[in-house]
């Protein structure tokens, strides 16, 4: 497959006075939006995707025009990180009305000669890179021979978690077709995680959200030469049978089952640490989002059309022993219990410890930093499942296919992701990044279900 750019141009915001588009925003009162909590607790890189769309394809002009008038709204997707506290790290968005990276480009073949698409490194080349980049959203639409169309994206996960990145790429979508933005996006990123006074901190966040800072090695490219070392993206394919089973099983005895979400999850932990052949003795993590939407925060509560970060994470941890020798349904009620403890109490108190000064004074940094390997132990999921990437629409049509891919040199391994299907049947899409020697084991568990007691963890 070959990928020819045509175009690749900097869209700033088309301001509506009038009735008419200018260059000015009506309000200029705040420039400068400082990044959240949770803003700065979260992974400073970028988040790529690609959607793909059956013909017809949508004009170009059409689709730059949408982009200009959604950042009128969404004007921080049109700004620059910027550093305000060279001592302590803090950055801000600058409302500088810079623009975001629009690029129109073409494909040498049928979109049916490379579907499914798989998150390949030839793949990634339906998406802007963002090496060097300073736009904090760069998107790509790339048209293929037989009409159909993919609308690749990079947005940077300092500025919004996976919902927010997603009500931003519908807003486009509506911004095309010209009906109202919904939700309606909130921007208020400074009253809704005031710390409480007197500060209340329930929690220990010290090893848990932030820690010490302390020199990391990224990723290691002296491996590429060693096929076994190589990290593989593996997509898998679990029909709704097959999670409709796996909640049967996890859930049995229960008067209310476990969440599709929940149970996908913990037979990924297992099925993953078996792969690695691990000692019996370790101890391994399963890093989990946990978004502080739906209610789960409170007073205020987060809106659904808010636009920047809002999660947390859950860490359930047991040893390889516990995971692989006892039934599913105990993983799975670690899980449970694990996500259910960040409740609206942890997050207030999350708030409450950043905002004392705590990590600045110790110099505590980030914990998540998914350029830095899960220690061969650990396992991280991002959960899309619930979050309505399948309904971007620029007036032609919903995608028919949904891929999200990496910005790292290669896949971190670990990571994955969880993302619902097209039908919206019940079925669950895992994105699941794993070195190549581990790929074999891990294919010959993960489409079985777990026997009620595991006798013998080895592959």
């Amino acid at each position: 497959m070959k990928i020819t750019v045509h175009s690749s141009k900097s869209v700033k915001p088309a301001y509506i006075s009038g009735g008419a588009a200018t260059g000015t925003p009506t309000d200029r009162s705040s420039n400068l939006i400082p990044l959240t909590v949770f803003d700065e607790v979260t992974h400073d890189e970028y988040v790529p995707g690609i959607f793909a769309f059956h013909p017809p394809a949508p004009p170009t002009a059409a689709l730059e025009s949408g982009l200009a008038k959604m950042l009128a709204e969404y004007r921080h997707w049109a700004g620059r990180l910027v550093a305000v506290d060279a001592g302590s790290g803090k950055r801000a968005i600058v409302l500088n009305d810079a623009g975001a990276r629009f690029i129109e480009a073409s494909a040498n073949i049928a979109l049916g000669d490379v579907v499914p698409l798989e998150p390949t490194p030839e793949m990634l080349s339906l998406h802007p890179s963002c090496e060097g980049a300073e736009e904090l959203m760069l998107v790509q639409v790339t048209r293929f021979l037989c009409g159909s169309f993919t609308v690749g994206y990079n947005m940077h996960h300092s500025v919004a978690d996976g919902y927010a990145t997603c009500t931003t790429l519908l807003a486009w979508g509506q911004a095309v077709r010209g009906v109202p933005y919904d939700p309606v996006p909130v921007h208020d990123r400074a009253s809704l995680f005031v710390p409480r006074d007197p500060p209340l901190v329930e929690f220990e966040h010290r090893g848990v959200e932030l820690m010490p800072r302390v020199e990391t090695k990224g990723f290691d490219g002296d491996h590429d030469d060693d096929d076994d070392e190589e990290v593989v993206l593996q997509t898998v394919r679990f029909s709704r049978d097959f999670v409709s089973r796996l909640k049967s099983q996890a859930s049995a005895g229960k008067h209310r089952p476990y969440s599709a979400a929940q149970c996908m999850v913990a037979h990924l932990w297992r099925c993953v640490t078996l792969a690695r052949g691990l000692n019996e003795d370790k101890v391994t993590k399963l890093h989990i989002t946990v978004n502080g939407r739906y209610g789960r925060m409170r007073d205020p509560p987060v809106p659904d059309g808010y636009t920047g970060n809002a999660v947390l994470w859950a860490r359930p941890a047991t040893t390889v022993r516990s995971l692989v020798r006892t039934p599913l349904r105990r993983t799975v009620e670690l899980v449970s219990k694990a996500v259910a403890e960040v409740d609206n109490r942890y997050f207030r108190s999350f708030v409450d410890f950043v905002s004392s000064g705590a990590a600045e004074r110790e110099g505590l940094v980030r914990t998540e930093n998914s350029s830095v390997s899960m220690a061969q132990t650990d396992i991280e999921v991002d959960i899309v499942l619930g979050i309505p990437f399948y309904d971007l629409d620029f007036g032609t049509g919903k995608p028919f296919l949904f891929v999200p891919t990496y910005s790292t040199p290669q896949p971190v391994e670990g990571t994955a992701f969880l993302v619902g299907t097209a039908a919206g049947d019940g079925g669950v899409v895992a994105y699941l990044s794993l070195y190549r020697r581990a790929v074999q084991a891990f294919r010959s568990c993960c489409y079985s279900l777990p026997p009620p007691i595991v006798a013998d963890a080895r592959l």
